[in-house]
């Protein structure tokens, strides 16, 4: 199990170059004009975890599998996007298919025509965001008339989606995203139903020139204030650096060449950490001699629900979870050897998965 995040943003902000370098793929067009992205195209990228590297030393599998990350680069938008403007419709049908929001913002000055004629990240950001914020009210208002029909003839059912609809609705009239709602647990399963473009979490990655990659600029300054403002958060990267960092060969040349920028490690590295902590997700490996596996669960999963990221019947068939502890797998040279120390744990159905573990699931078929 991965997850899916959506390249997001105005055109020519670097979405597509970024997604390109991303991927390593020259699958979008990267141009100099709007909408060059017309279909969302979609990369998948192994997730790079050294935790893999290291169990891989010790079990010596005849393969190792990481988890991957999906990534979708979706058609620029423009004002009026919620009333079908330009590729409008599209675009946000696009991207309520994805479960989180990379949004793109032009942090650099350049020759690159900028849709509105100068740079202004926080500009841009409000753009984007006031039409998903369109889109969900249009969408709820509607909704909410059709409901109000069924909920005189006393359908239960529409009753209670209007009693969490409505406040959605009035945050959405405030100019508030959905995701600003607090929404009671009974209620959460029918919110996430709905949808909500603005309930999505958004990470908002500030893309700058080369010479700015290590320390930002003013651009960044300030999409950071807006975003700690709503409780987002931000990632400075160079599309123009991971390009170049894709279209390098080896390991070493690729250190090398990060080195000279003063930079530690590939905007990819950085990005991924993001994203898992925007959803909240967790990795648990499995380890044997056919084969050393990341897999990847949201925080706060069980046992059950690990095995079932493998496998369905694994899942249905649960009995229990051989887990042994990243740290003490390593310190201890492998699972014979945690074994014997009585670092083996045989964990039942509501055990809650932590970030490591390594597994082995016991099932009935």
């Amino acid at each position: 199990m991965g997850f899916n995040c959506g390249i997001v943003g105005l055109p020519n902000v670097g979405k597509s170059t970024l997604f390109n370098a991303l991927t390593s793929t020259a699958a979008a067009e990267a141009a100099n004009y709007p909408f060059c992205t017309i279909e969302p195209n979609v990369g998948r990228v192994s997730v790079p975890d050294p935790r893999l590297e290291a169990i891989t030393k010790i079990a010596n599998p005849q393969k190792t599998i990481p988890t991957q990350l999906e990534f979708v680069d979706i058609a620029g938008l423009v004002r009026g996007a919620s009333k079908g403007e330009g590729l409008g419709n599209q675009f946000l049908g696009n991207i309520r298919a994805t479960d989180a929001i990379l949004h793109v913002l032009r942090c650099f000055e350049g020759e690159v025509t900028h849709v509105d004629g100068s740079v202004d990240p926080v500009r841009d950001a409000e753009t984007v965001n006031t039409e998903l914020l369109l889109a969900d009210l249009d969408s709820v208002e509607k909704r909410l008339v059709s409901l109000g029909k069924k909920a005189k003839s006393n359908d239960k059912e529409a009753k209670e989606l209007m009693s969490m609809l409505e406040p959605v609705v009035e945050a959405l009239r405030e100019g508030k995203p959905a995701r600003s709602v607090e929404i009671s647990k009974d209620q959460q399963t029918l919110f996430e139903q709905q949808q909500f473009l603005t309930a999505k979490p958004t990470l908002y990655v500030c893309n700058v020139s080369e010479d700015e990659a290590g320390t930002g600029n003013d651009f960044t300054k300030a999409v950071e204030a807006m975003a700690a403002a709503e409780g987002s958060e931000t990632i400075i990267i160079s599309a123009e650096i991971e390009a170049e960092i894709a279209s390098l060969e080896g390991d070493e040349e690729k250190a090398e060449y990060l080195e000279s920028l003063g930079l530690e490690e590939a905007g990819l590295a950085r990005l991924i950490r993001s994203g898992y902590g925007l959803l909240d997700l967790i990795t648990f490996f499995t380890a044997g001699e056919k084969e050393v596996r990341a897999w990847t669960v949201f925080k706060g999963a069980k046992a059950p629900q690990a095995a079932g990221a493998i496998h369905s019947d694994f899942e249905r068939g649960f009995i229990r979870a051989e887990t042994i502890a990243y740290d003490d797998y390593i310190s201890l040279g492998g699972e014979s050897a945690a074994k014997e120390a009585g670092k083996m744990r045989a964990e039942g159905k509501e055990y809650l998965v932590v970030d490591g573990d390594i597994f082995h699931f016991r099932f009935n078929v």
